[in-house]
């Protein structure tokens, strides 16, 4: 039977195939390119990812340094680590603010009418976010050598800290997405955040060891899973043991996921 067909008017009409709908791995990495050019046109949210690292840095550096470590140079071997967990898991927030302002905006109800893989949107914008942390991460590491940081690992175990860093960022995403999909403003997500985030950063070994600290918090701190991954990205980072620690924040990554992993889609697919 032939392709063309004939208008009331007479005119043939070419009737080509109906192209093949992308593949999942080609709409994730459309949609995770969509999320690196959001930034080009709001370049304020690259301000955490520059602007708060070299603060924390230079600020933690210089007024503790030599209180809790005798000097600033010794104190940044301890900090640096830190501080980049710290900023990652800061950011990690901007998750939810994207998906969020996509509702609002009623692009989400776009995507799910196109014909792609329903995930799309959602595993672009984590793959997306991969670019702030990079930079973050890149900025972190090159002010603390310029500060005197030597990581003992090399360059190995500076990736190896960075690849811990991001699966546990990649899980805690997971979080936010869930709250952009349950408040109703972006900056709505960016206040509830911080109510977790402070808390779960600061009552930490980030900054001190748990030496430190009273007994009462010692035993909060030690359960924390940012201590676990503050542990682990320092001890990689100066060629120590890692493993009781990796292992603990690999766990803890794969819980959130297997739960907020598949709630956060179904809240998705039934999103207004």
């Amino acid at each position: 039977m032939s392709n063309d067909a004939i208008s009331p008017r007479g005119e043939a009409i070419v009737m080509r195939a109906r192209p093949q709908p992308a593949s999942a791995l080609s709409a994730v990495a459309t949609l995770a390119w969509r999320a690196m050019l959001k930034i080009k046109h709001v370049p304020f949210q690259l301000f955490d990812v520059t602007i708060t690292p070299i603060m924390f840095t230079l600020l933690f550096t210089y007024m503790f340094g030599g209180a809790l470590a005798g000097s600033p140079r010794v104190y940044i071997q301890y900090l640096l680590p830190g501080i980049l967990v710290q900023t990652i898991i800061f950011i990690t927030v901007y998750t939810g603010v994207g998906i969020n302002t996509d509702i609002q905006k009623g692009l989400f109800d776009r995507f799910r009418s196109l014909p792609m893989w329903q995930p799309a949107p959602i595993l672009g914008a984590l793959v997306g976010d991969l670019f702030r942390y990079s930079v973050a991460s890149l900025l972190i590491i090159v002010l603390g050598l310029g500060l005197g940081f030597r990581p003992a690992g090399g360059v190995v175990g500076v990736l190896a800290a960075f690849g811990l860093v991001l699966v546990f960022a990649f899980a805690l995403s997971w979080i936010w997405i869930i709250f952009g999909m349950v408040v109703k403003t972006p900056e709505s997500v960016m206040t509830t955040s911080f109510l977790f985030l402070m808390p779960l950063t600061f009552a930490s070994n980030i900054f001190v060891g748990l030496e430190t600290m009273p007994g009462w918090l010692r035993a909060v701190v030690r359960h924390n899973p940012v201590t676990h991954l503050a542990n682990a990205s320092r001890n990689l980072m100066h060629g120590a043991s890692a493993g009781t620690d990796t292992l603990w924040v690999l766990g803890t990554s794969a819980a959130i996921v297997a739960i907020a992993g598949p709630v956060a889609m179904r809240m998705y697919r039934r999103e207004r």
